[in-house]
């Protein structure tokens, strides 16, 4: 195995791409965007960290995507498509995209930004687009699936592929070639979807990595159920012969649940992976690469060993761990990779057996200050104990924000040891000196949430696992990014060697 080379010293951002400003409902890749990476410039910062840019489902997150290939049309903005002359200014501002600019309404935005957006495609003259062809045929090996799926969905009245007719749930050939046929034109305005999709984002990225700015992306180690990926790639999944999952993925009884967390993925069957040499998974990786500078892959620790929860569980408690595929992905997906680098989220239970694959790879691993403070000196989330070869945030988007966390109901045990550790006499002072302690620690790479720089409580929070409802929703508003915020933020980048 080839020894990944360390990050270096640098800090970066998180902010998922829907947090930002818009006049459509949601964060998108239109000029707002390119303003915050003009702030990310002036902070001195070297990443922007989003989470996973796939297209949502229900509930929702953007780690259950309908691919995980494709991008979310939610972030195509509106407003470059008026300036391409693809919709007009009246067009995109009829739909009622929410009451509230400080929050997504995924309701509204899934009932209206189709329509506004096979309009643009309905002028686009995507027939004739030499552009858009080329990029039909750069993309074909999971476009014209993907695209396929979406189409059966609509026609299907959104159903999940499990619950469509058994012939083309099944794909058996003669319903696939039927259905095709059907709903050519319905597949192309998907297709033409990701166009756009990958478009802006190139151009984006690319402005982002002009301005010395990497974008680190986040990837789920599993994919959804009613997905594409398992719809045509059933046999690489745990499923039965009526393609239902025989077990799924999870986590047990952990900090943030006391009955684990039923993810409900589907499971990799790994030993039909290795035997076609993870060709999926290479694809996949040489996908993300294209997309992003860095690659996050989230929960990393499955690689080596995953928990498998029985089909039909309530809870996340009665599932058993089992062996991943280990060194041998590594191995495989290497070269897909390129230059491109990994950071490994190994939060969880990180056995023996992943901090030795962890020094092998020389993937960088993940602590989170947040939880450094719940018992004592030996406590590894503290800096005292960061290493050198390692990503360290305050926390991530299924924490509190610190402001939040270290709030009035907080223990007077853990806010004590706090105080006394960051040498801060009050509690409203915690947070930011715990960003000065992890940028003065020896972790190479240092990522906060936006809002923990911006000390916002948790009424801007992301994400609370295993609930449903009111996750993925905060977003900034127009001019709450301050010139002030992207000085004080340099200053500590200068003064800790950033």
């Amino acid at each position: 195995m080839k020894k990944q080379k360390p990050l270096g010293r640098g800090a970066g951002v998180l902010l998922p791409v829907s947090c930002l400003p818009s006049d459509y409902g949601i964060g998108t890749f239109g000029r707002e965007a390119y303003r915050f990476v003009d702030f990310l410039a002036a902070a001195g910062q070297r990443y922007w960290q989003v989470l996973p840019l796939g297209p949502t489902s229900y509930g929702d997150s953007p780690y259950q995507s309908f691919s995980a290939f494709a991008g979310n049309p939610y972030y195509i903005d509106l407003q470059m498509l008026i300036e391409q002359g693809l919709l007009l200014e009246e067009e995109a501002a009829e739909p009622d995209w929410g009451l509230r600019p400080d929050w997504v309404d995924y309701a509204k935005l899934y009932g209206s930004r189709f329509s506004v957006l096979k309009k643009a495609w309905s002028r686009s003259g995507w027939e004739q687009d030499a552009a858009f062809l080329s990029f039909c045929e750069q993309k074909k090996d999971w476009l014209e699936d993907y695209a396929l799926f979406m189409a059966l969905k609509d026609a299907f009245g959104g159903r999940e592929w499990q619950a469509w007719p058994e012939e083309i749930r099944l794909r058996r050939p003669a319903a696939l070639a039927d259905w095709k046929e059907r709903l050519r034109e319905e597949a192309s305005f998907w297709r033409y979807v990701q166009y756009l999709f990958f478009s802006q984002w190139e151009r984006l990225k690319q402005y982002a990595n002009q301005k010395g700015i990497g974008i680190i992306g986040d990837i789920p180690i599993y994919v959804a159920m009613d997905s594409a990926d398992v719809w045509v790639h059933g046999s690489l999944f745990q499923l039965d012969e009526s393609r239902r999952p025989t077990a799924v993925a999870g986590v047990p009884p952990d900090l943030f649940s006391a009955t684990g967390q039923l993810w409900g993925n589907p499971l990799y069957d790994w030993r039909a992976m290795e035997k076609d040499g993870f060709s999926w998974w290479k694809a996949r990786m040489a996908s993300c690469a294209a997309l992003y500078d860095l690659i996050r892959i989230d929960h990393f620790i499955g690689v080596v060993n995953y928990y498998a929860i029985p089909a039909g569980e309530d809870t996340a408690m009665n599932g058993r761990w089992m062996l991943g595929p280990g060194e041998k992905l590594l191995n495989a997906i290497g070269p897909a990779l390129g230059n491109k680098k990994i950071i490994a989220e190994d939060l969880g239970v990180v056995t023996p057996a992943v901090r030795q694959l962890l020094r092998k790879s020389g993937y960088p691993g993940m602590k989170l200050m947040e939880f450094a403070f719940d018992s004592d000196s030996k406590n590894e989330n503290l800096p005292c104990h960061f290493e050198k070869n390692m990503v360290i945030y305050g926390g991530t988007h299924d924490n509190e924000t610190l402001a939040g966390f270290f709030g009035p109901g907080q223990s007077r045990r853990m806010l004590r040891f706090a105080r006394r550790y960051l040498n801060v006499s009050q509690n409203v002072q915690i947070p930011w000196a715990l960003i000065r302690a992890g940028y003065a620690s020896c972790a190479d790479t240092a990522v906060f949430q936006l809002q923990d720089l911006m000390g916002l409580d948790n009424r801007a929070r992301i994400n609370t696992p295993s609930t449903l409802g009111g996750n993925w929703c905060w977003r900034l508003v127009k001019g709450q990014l301050s010139d002030d915020l992207a000085v004080k933020i340099r200053d500590l980048v200068e003064l800790y060697g950033r």
